[in-house]
């Protein structure tokens, strides 16, 4: 089959329950724009951007490594993008689909992308912390971030389909998850990347990430991935996440390089040391480096809650017997809320709020 055009909408596509030619979703967009609540306002901008004479379209980041930026994307990469989610999902011409994302961002606009290539029939709705609230119909094919995921357990039996990304399932959602659906997957992947290029199917324990057709996995000196996506960028896309390289298609995601702690001359991987932790400590919390005079950085716990809380947080964490001991924190901090940005924990700006001793 030919790879279509950014330009050519699939005769299939409907929104909210309309077939619309490429006109008439420029009248959609610009209605959207004019008299839309804010989701709808970005649905719109994003149409008639899509719609217009460029062959790209400009894509905020998500700033959650670094300060927010805006990066330039091909539509034509982004329609190679959808047919690659299309053919490892096995999403077909007519699937129903929920758009639930912000359509400020990459997710948001590719699900957009994915109906209008894919020939899906797509409905909008908010993107809040709590998307199926409301919804009563059944979906095929539908992307989340984990916190929508969380809130959308009551029904997720409504879903075929369901893809995770934007932040990392933690272990007790993953196992609720398990528990209640055989057809959920955590993604990986960024905005430059545009989106996934890789999926876990969480109801096998322990899989690796396997990447979809076309990607092709390197590892830099420092046990960085590296992405070679012909089809999306003739450059090589250079990630900060640290990874472990099983085979051609298969890798395991072990952190971010700049979230590694270097503590005494021991280089401590935070997220490593999270997912053991995860199982027993029942509050929101990640690790951290400060600095330390004799250790260089020291491993510190942020959790969500309260002082009152010390207690019961050190009892939970002393029954962890997978930890090594420098992998133990050495002191407790305690934020009424840590800061998140699409659901991902924004480290270096929560820590910024503390008063360090």
């Amino acid at each position: 089959m030919n790879t279509p055009h950014y330009t050519k909408i699939h005769n299939r596509f409907k929104l909210k329950g309309y077939y619309f030619s490429a006109e008439d979703l420029k009248d959609i967009g610009y209605d959207f724009i004019k008299e839309g609540v804010p989701y709808e306002i970005a649905i719109g901008h994003f149409i008639m951007d899509w719609m217009d004479k460029e062959d790209y379209i400009n894509v905020k980041t998500s700033g959650s490594s670094g300060n927010p930026k805006i990066i330039q994307i091909s539509k034509q990469a982004m329609v190679n993008s959808a047919i690659r989610t299309g053919d490892f999902f096995d999403v077909q011409i007519g699937d129903t689909a929920l758009h639930c994302l912000p359509a400020d961002f990459i997710a948001g606009k590719m699900m957009l992308v994915r109906a209008m290539i894919l020939g899906l029939s797509l409905d909008l709705v908010q993107p809040t912390a709590q998307p199926m609230k409301d919804v009563n119909t059944s979906y095929d094919f539908v992307a989340m971030t984990p916190m929508q995921a969380h809130h959308s357990l009551g029904r997720i039996h409504q879903i075929k389909t369901l893809i995770i990304g934007g932040a990392p399932i933690y272990p007790e959602l993953n196992e609720k998850l398990v528990a209640l659906h055989d057809n959920c997957f955590e993604t990986y992947g960024m905005t430059e990347t545009i989106t996934h290029i890789a999926a876990s199917k969480l109801s096998i324990p322990k899989t690796p990430f396997h990447t979809l057709d076309g990607i092709h996995l390197e590892i830099d000196g420092e046990g960085c991935l590296v992405v070679n996506a012909p089809d999306i960028t003739d450059q090589l896309i250079h990630t900060n996440d640290l990874v472990e390289i099983h085979d051609k298609k298969n890798f395991s995601y072990l952190g971010r390089r700049d979230n590694v702690i270097n503590s005494g001359g021991v280089k401590i991987s935070p997220e490593v040391a999270e997912q053991k932790l995860a199982h027993h400590i029942q509050f929101p919390f990640f690790l951290f480096g400060i600095p330390d005079k004799a250790l260089g950085q020291k491993l510190i716990m942020v959790v969500e809650g309260n002082d009152d809380q010390s207690e019961e947080v050190e009892k939970q964490m002393a029954v962890c017997e997978a930890m090594d001991k420098f992998e133990v924190p050495k002191a407790l901090y305690f934020v009424p809320e840590i800061i998140r940005n699409n659901g991902k924990y924004l480290r270096a700006k929560t820590v910024g709020t503390l008063k360090i001793t």
